[in-house]
């Protein structure tokens, strides 16, 4: 797969064969009883569906009573009031016959299709993973390679980037929906993806029956980029050689200032310790690296994605900024990190850890009451909280190393 279009792989059929009746269901159910985000509408649709990119439509056969006409879709897997700008609308237009659809250029036989953006926040790890590969994984895995990828919002680097994973999903050239003209004639249509939460799935009665998992995509990952280990190293088990330590490091905002220092108590305490920056580029070099490693410590950030690299029951460390992060921490990479079947450290820094008292007086909000500024929305957040830098209290830090090296005994 080159992100090219082939019609190789699915040629126009010889002979028409009766076409099953047009069923469409919706799944826009964007309550989560316990967690603050919507999820995103996704229709499945079954019968004589035509997906017309020109149009950017999916016209589907069915009775007028039963007509879907007006909704629109757009899918991308997260739902923010911020994403509309960033994600292409798809129309669902329905016909009574399908003389009334756009004629067939394309027939692809018995393969679903599966429709879906690369656009909205992807660029950043954590949403390239938790946006659009976890779901798709979680969408199209079942058809084990029998899938015809349509791509919304095309970025050409991005199909590059990850094409060990996608070519692991669909053995089809994916087709782009911005540029193709086409008219692809399907039995069975996704327009959306399925997904959980951030990082995480979990059995469920409509969008997992088959209880796929995150222990399962890890293993996907695995073979995507020929990461040969699948479980860390046991203390003991080779002597003389140490458990190795990678810290993420950052540029920008959360750095850890003083990096070097904590890199020299971990190597004292018995680690072999590696500081790398997760970068853009090279995502197999540094998935190797990652799951060369035993323990990952990061502070608050997407870096923290790269734990799906880790082998199973490898140790994460989070060090969680000041500001009323933990429930954040907690669900973004804490929770995900024991669904991967790893082993999961916190430490939470205090008030004198962080670069916001050389900016803000003691009786601002940041120290006095963190949650207002939570309360102000996303904006003042990033622009208060998540500026941040972190500077550990080593005395206070070692024992959570020692946590770690104690885990890796089990």
């Amino acid at each position: 797969m080159d992100g090219s279009y082939s019609k190789s792989p699915q040629s126009v059929a010889e002979i028409e064969v009766p076409k099953p009746k047009g069923s469409i269901s919706c799944d826009d159910k964007t309550k989560d009883e316990g967690f603050p985000y919507a999820r995103p509408i996704v229709c499945k649709m079954s019968g004589d569906v035509r997906i017309a990119p020109g149009s950017s439509s999916v016209i589907l056969t069915m009775p007028l009573y039963q007509s879907a006409e007006g909704r629109r879709v757009r899918p991308y897997a997260r739902h923010d009031d911020s994403l509309p700008p960033l994600v292409r609308e798809v129309a669902i237009k329905t016909v009574a016959n399908g003389s009334d659809a756009p004629e067939c250029s394309v027939r692809h036989g018995d393969i679903p299709a599966v429709v879906f953006s690369v656009g909205g926040y992807t660029g950043n790890f954590f949403h390239d993973m938790s946006d659009v590969l976890i779901p798709l994984y979680l969408t199209s895995f079942q058809f084990k390679g029998r899938v015809q990828f349509f791509v919304t919002d095309y970025k050409q680097w991005w199909v590059k980037k990850y094409k060990p994973i996608l070519q692991r999903l669909s053995r089809y050239d994916i087709v782009d929906f911005d540029s193709n003209d086409d008219v692809h004639c399907f039995h069975h249509v996704i327009l959306g993806l399925l997904r959980d939460r951030d990082l995480i799935i979990r059995r469920h009665r409509t969008r997992n029956p088959k209880g796929h998992s995150m222990v399962g995509f890890k293993r996907l990952l695995r073979r995507a980029y020929g990461l040969r280990r699948d479980r860390p190293l046991a203390l003991g088990e080779n002597p003389g050689k140490k458990p190795r330590m990678l810290i993420i490091s950052r540029r920008g905002t959360r750095r850890l200032l003083n990096l070097h220092q904590v890199e020299a108590m971990a190597t004292l305490v018995g680690f072999d310790v590696t500081v790398s920056e997760a970068r853009d580029n090279g995502i197999k070099r540094f998935a190797e690296t990652v799951n060369s490693c035993d323990v990952l410590v990061a502070v608050h950030g997407a870096g923290l994605t790269n734990q799906v690299f880790l082998p199973a029951r490898a140790v994460v460390v989070q060090i969680v900024p000041w500001g009323g992060m933990e429930w954040m921490a907690t669900n973004f990479y804490g929770e995900p990190a024991r669904g991967m079947g790893l082993r999961y450290l916190e430490y939470r820094i205090t008030g004198e850890e962080n670069s916001l008292a050389g900016r803000y007086p003691r009786d601002h909000a940041v120290f006095r009451d963190p949650m207002a500024i939570h309360a102000q929305g996303w904006k003042a957040l990033a622009e208060v909280v998540m500026t941040q830098d972190v500077s550990l209290d080593l005395d206070r830090f070692r024992p959570t190393l020692l946590r770690a090296l104690d885990l890796l005994q089990d």
